[in-house]
């Protein structure tokens, strides 16, 4: 995927060049040519407004399972008008980045079909069978048939050649059909049964691996080898981005990487919340006005509401919101579920719910530093009590601020119920244990993706 990123930033620039040339082409003999003192960085602009607009419109999350027959050429034109939008707003901030009208409709005609050419190509290379992992799985049990169910059903970026799988001496139960066991043969070891069916990596999918049965030595002699050996809750965390609660062992947060919570990081996140949330504010002030105006023509005041939700180590605080439900939503005095089509919200509230509109006065909680931009969405402490009971690790969201948008939320989608929460659960470990300043901005254009196509929480 960051191939193809980088393919398509170098066809954008070249497509900036390209379309200048053949507007410098058709100028008429002895006229001058159009001096760019600054061309570089237009082009540069332009292939980052074009960058940026296809990913907010899905165009880098790739469906493999579908290749050629994922018609993104549909999403290529509304990302180009997208990206004119906001290169007419770089040219207004910045008129020495400005390009001719002429010479920005060739260069557009020119990067269309170059994108649209290497994406033919890219997908055409990604059916290739030698892109394809070989792996076996030390397991056969339920987790087994979980990991290798994950993997064949995976749409992402990696694509796997099953070779089969190794039954561990501790497992019992045995959930993979007998045709698609290997055997060791007396004398051979996993490293040389590895070797013969060239495989690349052995996932360890075996739940439980006490006693003197668990081949940790042969293990040790396949890494020796060069076959890269996996943990299930790694090839979890990889395949899913989620962090899978039900096959964790308590060892693996502790001793595992990630979990970053440096001075350096939080410096970061804090200017990056700040930055983020002045821009937001200020492009959707107007927005807020009229928001504000229409909640109280239809239900009158209040306009906002406060609710206390759990935050930074647990400490609670007072999230700030648009109204999007009746005044009497919890008229018996007891929390409830937001449910999807809730009878308790409004006309507007429905529309502002499905546009994220509802969650703008949130800025001001990340000016206060209650909340970050992007992190766990913050609960109720009547839930948050709840859910700690029935679900493991829950407390570890709130080791990090909770935010106004976050990785669960883009990739999960609604939720209103106790297993929705561990869906959530399970992305919201992920981002606290990988969180950075790129997965930041690849959740905020995920968002944008989010409130364009009105799908997610």
């Amino acid at each position: 995927m960051f191939f193809l990123l980088f393919v398509e930033v170098l066809v954008l620039v070249g497509s900036a060049y390209a379309g200048a040339a053949v507007r410098v082409m058709h100028l008429p003999d002895g006229a001058a040519p159009p001096v760019f003192e600054h061309f570089f960085m237009s082009a540069l602009a332009f292939a980052c407004a074009i960058i940026f607009s296809m990913s907010a419109m899905g165009m880098y999350q790739l469906n493999f399972t579908e290749g050629l027959r994922d018609p993104f050429f549909l999403k290529l034109m509304p990302s180009f008008a997208m990206g004119f939008v906001i290169l007419t707003l770089i040219f207004y901030v910045a008129p020495e980045l400005q390009i001719g009208r002429g010479i920005l409709a060739a260069v557009f005609v020119i990067a269309a079909m170059g994108i649209f050419v290497a994406r033919i190509i890219f997908f055409k290379t990604s059916e290739l069978r030698f892109l394809e992992s070989r792996i076996i799985f030390l397991g056969s049990g339920p987790l087994a048939k979980e990991c290798s169910d994950l993997a064949i059903h995976n749409t992402s970026y990696h694509k796997y050649d099953i070779a089969g799988f190794v039954s561990a001496v501790a497992e019992e139960e045995v959930c993979i059909p007998p045709s698609k066991l290997l055997k060791l043969r007396e004398g051979e070891s996993l490293a040389s049964l590895a070797v013969a069916h060239n495989v690349e990596e052995i996932v360890v999918s075996v739940q439980n691996r006490r006693g003197g049965g668990f081949p940790i030595k042969e293990l040790l002699d396949c890494k020796l080898q060069g076959i890269k050996v996996t943990d299930a809750a790694n090839f979890f965390e990889r395949e899913s981005c989620q962090i899978r609660v039900d096959s964790l062992q308590p060892s693996w947060l502790v001793f595992g990487g990630g979990f970053d919570q440096s001075f350096i990081r939080s410096f970061m996140k804090r200017g990056f919340d700040l930055v983020c949330s002045g821009i937001i504010l200020t492009a959707t002030f107007p927005i807020m006005v009229i928001t504000g105006i229409l909640i109280y023509l239809e239900d009158r005041s209040p306009i906002f509401y406060q609710q206390e939700r759990v935050g930074l180590d647990g400490h609670s605080f007072n999230v700030l919101k648009f109204r999007s439900m009746r005044n009497d939503a919890e008229k018996g005095g007891k929390p409830q579920w937001a449910a999807q089509n809730d009878p308790r919200v409004t006309r507007i509230g429905n529309f502002i719910r499905k546009t994220r509109i509802d969650e703008l006065p949130q800025i001001l909680n990340v000016f206060k530093g209650e909340m970050s931009f992007v992190g766990p969405r913050p609960e109720r402490p009547y839930f948050v009590e709840q859910l700690i009971e029935v679900l493991p690790y829950y407390n570890v969201r709130h080791s990090i601020k909770p935010g106004i948008t976050g990785w669960a939320q883009v990739r999960y989608g609604y939720g209103a119920s106790t297993d929705d929460s561990l869906q959530k659960l399970q992305y919201d470990l992920y981002y606290v244990k990988n969180n950075s300043l790129f997965l930041d901005i690849l959740i905020l254009i995920d968002t944008l993706k989010v409130v364009l196509f009105r799908s997610g929480r």
